[in-house]
């Protein structure tokens, strides 16, 4: 407190406004080689974002060293120097927060033993299938953010994660899963049971002809696609720049009429929180209502350029750098189904979503550990296909939701069923 209080005393004498993040965390891990721990060990960070506000102007510096926060507030008082003025309708002021979700597991220790221990457990369940582990790793960590302001913010939060993941090769044949989550609740066993499994029956791949096939994709394939293309869309700076297939949409059915997606961060997920990273507090925005277009979401920076409103979606991925528009926890909804009952091929993957295009939503990418899936059971594994659509075209051709969810990264996704999907195979 004393260091946040020497700063914005000191800031506020120079600048209009003065902003104070700061990222304290801990953490140990374990790394596997093959079948045996590699290296396991800890590591603590700290780091201090400062952003001030002169005339309209923003500056932002950040540094590791408390000891350096003087210059690291010159930096910032440097760059909102050079920086053009823009639209500012001031810091936000205290309000009153929602209720926290449940990000904090008081339980965790932060022990190597403990992230061992999880290591042994993925091979234990990777040990079920004829697959060589290559490569893996277990972490738990502990954090905490603080964000105080001169118009009177004074906001903390902590946090815990844990993490495993596991690679297995057969053959020519590979196999990756992975698990998170904000407590001790992981399932590794499950981890290197699937990572081996997926790598043991696709050894046995057969092609698949170019064609229009059901498909149904995991919440981890599906994750993907929103990282790459449905989270930038809705980001409210691109779409006033006329970088988003959204623009001027408000309104208007742009998905599948039965699905509606919204930030939820009161949502038990990775992300969850009670405010954004520039103290707005953060609430459930839906952008997609059964369909129709309702929002878009904006940090304060882009709602005060074009007239907006702050919807609490300021993230940062740590005190470096000024906030960027983003979402906490990411979440699909509509009518439950099965959606493997009748056969399709399953996609657990998928590699090249970095290449869609986020302003038409186009993609192309290549299936991952696909397989037949038929009555809940998985069938004969598919070798290799491209798959190439338009992401909002797909989220338009829902069939089925998927009753369970799985947390994939800042995401509560379930399994999605969708109908004549265009695969090039052989």
């Amino acid at each position: 407190m004393e260091l946040i209080d020497a700063i914005l005393r000191a800031g506020a004498a120079k600048a209009d406004e003065v902003e104070v993040y700061i990222s304290e965390g801990e953490s140990v891990s374990a790394d596997l080689k093959r079948d045996r721990i590699e290296n396991a060990g800890g590591s603590k960070g700290f780091g201090i974002g400062i952003r001030v506000v002169v005339g309209g102007r923003i500056g932002v510096s950040s540094t590791a060293s408390p000891k350096d926060w003087e210059a690291c507030l010159a930096a910032a008082l440097a760059s909102a120097s050079l920086a053009h003025p823009q639209e500012w309708g001031g810091l936000p002021g205290p309000a009153p927060l929602p209720d926290a979700p449940q990000i904090n597991d008081a339980s965790l220790r932060l022990d190597a033993g403990t992230a061992r221990s999880i290591c042994m457990e993925m091979l234990e369940g990777a040990a079920e299938h004829d697959a060589a582990v290559t490569g893996g790793s277990a972490s738990l960590a502990r954090g905490k953010v603080t964000i105080a302001n001169t118009s009177g913010i004074l906001y903390e939060q902590e946090r815990t994660s844990t993490g495993c993941s596991l690679e297995c090769i057969h053959e020519r044949s590979t196999g990756f899963e992975f698990d998170a989550s904000p407590f001790m609740d992981l399932d590794p066993r499950h981890v290197g049971e699937q990572a081996a499994f997926f790598a043991e029956h696709g050894a046995d791949a057969g092609e698949i002809e170019t064609g229009d096939y059901d498909l149904v994709l995991s919440p981890v394939a599906l994750s993907q696609f929103l990282d790459y293309v449905l989270e930038p869309a809705l980001s409210g700076r691109n779409v006033h720049a006329g970088r988003s297939w959204l623009a001027g949409k408000l309104g208007e059915t742009c998905i599948g009429e039965e699905i509606s997606v919204f930030d939820d961060p009161s949502r038990r997920g990775l992300g969850s929180t009670r405010f954004d990273a520039e103290g707005v507090p953060a609430r459930k925005i839906t952008f997609f209502d059964h369909g129709v277009l309702a929002h878009y979401a904006y940090d304060l920076r882009t709602a005060y350029r074009y007239g907006q409103e702050s919807t609490g979606s300021a993230v940062r991925a740590g005190p470096g750098g000024a906030p960027a528009i983003g979402v906490h926890t990411m979440v699909i909804d509509g009518p439950r189904d099965t959606v493997d009952d009748d056969r399709a091929v399953y996609v657990n993957d998928i590699v090249g979503a970095h290449t869609a295009n986020p302003l038409t939503g186009d993609f192309s990418v290549e299936l991952s550990n696909a397989t037949w899936i038929e009555g809940g059971e998985f069938g004969e594994p598919v070798r290799s296909a491209m798959f190439a659509g338009n992401v909002f075209d797909l989220l338009g051709a829902v069939a089925a939701i998927g009753r369970e969810e799985r947390l994939v990264g800042s995401a509560v996704l379930p399994a999605l069923r969708l109908n004549k999907q265009r695969l090039i195979g052989k």
